[in-house]
């Protein structure tokens, strides 16, 4: 407590110049709910408690003071918390639109990918991208995922009738490989090599940005970067991932100029039907007026497939056995469909895209464990213009945060908010909510570019797991916690018990 006091001290006298604004954001702040500010060091010690403490006091803030709230930090720094739909559709569907100060934390790793750009360089890239999420690239994945999904099945077996496990550190494996495969076409046999230096420093990263986000020196990158001590280890880590990425591209370059080159600009349907591609392929033979990507930019777009590509589908599909577990009923249902659809050869058949699209109650089940625990439980947006909201004018850099975990809870949309009940997404009962009460990729321009590649390998996942075993809750799951950076986790995992189906 001693050195927040002196950090606080120290900042005060570094940043006296943001004081002056102090009462027309006060003013700003009386138009939103929120705990009133301490002198200094506004709201913190709202939020001085342990890791998943910090999510769980946000849930209560927004129950006690209402959807939208007005945060203070050190002096005058404050965030608007956004959960009035209304509200985030405007945020959402502004003509310019940046990413919070939060994702700034990734900018060693991920650089300007397309997570972290924004104006013309961002349209270039989301439109050169898109294309590698066409179904016909789809369709090869789907091999990826059943061949990664096998290979977890017959390692969880050891499990069986056994004691509880952590499915979670599975799933993990499970997804690296996948989505190493699918953006580089190359292997890391995460699974069967869990100690892989490029696998522990992926997931060493997750942890140094967790622990970035709670310093309280996170908005201070002038003064992290040189004080903290996990700054330099993740200046460290960057180091080693870019050089495996920058390995990866150059030995793939080769391998390109010695064959012939994919024409990117050709009939979509030709292309994808003749040849298999992952996303570095399509990287690599693109070109933005006629000249072709540099290595950096290559790079900072697989990085950030990377990242994106394996956290976020790992917390699907972790929180889905979850929820299937608890709710025996539903696994029950969920399992007689997929034996009905795929038959007695279920837990070996080689998935396609049009058997997954049969399996409706499976959709179902998918979304309401997105809708009660979104993979990104918090989106982050900085105002590029001024904005009126709650009759006052919200200035161009305010940082707001969009809270899609309580808009997946609102009680005046969602009967029985925190009960798991699938049949909400029924065809019947979708089209009866609007399309911002359930954002689990986000919405507008910036939405999730990947979310057909993360349902997929979602419920692939789920048929190979369900049609192989019944999914029991662990002794300890009714002591599981969430903690969240950009992506929601299991305190200490996710426990479950396996049994063989017959």
């Amino acid at each position: 407590m001693i050195a927040l006091i002196v950090v606080v001290t120290v900042l005060g006298v570094c940043s006296g110049q943001f004081l002056p604004g102090k009462k027309q954001t006060e003013k700003i702040a009386a138009h939103f709910g929120g705990p009133k500010p301490l002198p200094l060091i506004g709201n913190l010690l709202e939020f001085n408690t342990d890791i998943p403490g910090i999510f769980e006091k946000g849930i209560h803030l927004i129950k006690k003071h209402g959807p939208n709230l007005f945060l203070w930090g050190f002096l005058n720094e404050n965030i608007l918390i956004l959960g009035d739909t209304k509200l985030v559709e405007k945020v959402l569907l502004a003509k310019q639109t940046q990413k919070s100060l939060l994702y700034t934390f990734l900018n060693s790793w991920l650089r300007t990918g397309l997570l972290l750009s924004s104006g013309e360089k961002w349209f270039q890239r989301r439109r050169i991208i898109t294309p590698t999420f066409h179904f016909k690239i789809l369709e090869q994945f789907v091999t990826v995922f059943n061949r990664e999904a096998e290979t977890m099945v017959d390692l969880m077996r050891k499990h069986v009738g056994g004691k509880e496990f952590d499915v979670y550190s599975y799933v993990t494996l499970m997804a690296l490989d996948s989505v190493c495969e699918a953006s580089m076409g190359t292997t890391v046999n995460a699974q069967h090599d869990p100690d892989n230096r490029y696998v522990r420093n992926v997931k060493r990263m997750s942890v140094l940005f967790l622990l970035r986000v709670v310093s309280p020196l996170a908005g201070r990158p002038e003064i992290y970067t040189v004080v903290h001590p996990n700054a330099y280890e993740q200046r460290k880590i960057v180091r080693e991932l870019h050089e495996f990425t920058d390995n990866v591209i150059a030995n793939r370059r080769k391998q390109l100029q010695s064959e012939q080159t994919l024409d990117i600009n050709r009939n979509v349907e030709g292309v994808y039907t003749k040849q298999k591609m992952t996303f570095l392929d399509l990287l690599l033979n693109v070109t933005i007026d006629g000249n072709p990507l540099s290595d950096v930019d290559i790079r900072e777009e697989v990085d950030t497939f990377m990242f994106e590509g394996h956290d976020t589908t790992t917390s699907g599909i972790s929180f889905t056995l979850w929820h299937l577990a608890k709710y025996q009923d539903v696994q029950q249902k969920l399992y007689e469909e997929i034996d009905r659809v795929l038959g007695k050869d279920k837990a070996n058949a080689d998935l396609t895209n049009l058997q997954i699209q049969e399996l409706e109650y499976l959709d179902m089940v998918v979304k309401e464990s997105l809708r009660l625990i979104p993979p990104v439980p918090i989106i982050g947006r900085t105002l590029v213009e001024d904005m009126e909201m709650n009759g006052v004018t919200i200035p161009a850099g305010t940082q707001i945060s969009i809270k899609i975990y309580n808009i997946h809870r609102n009680p005046k949309i969602w009967e029985n908010p925190d009960e798991f009940i699938p049949e909400r997404f029924s065809k019947t009962n979708e089209s009866k909510r609007g399309p911002y009460d359930f954002i689990p990729f986000s919405a507008g321009s910036r939405n999730c570019i990947g979310q057909r590649y993360a349902m997929m390998e979602l419920k692939v996942t789920i048929i190979k797991l369900i049609a192989s075993f019944k999914v029991l809750p662990g002794d300890s799951m009714d002591k599981l916690r969430f903690k969240t950076d950009l992506v929601i986790r299991p305190d200490n995992g996710i426990p479950i018990k396996l049994v063989e189906r017959v």
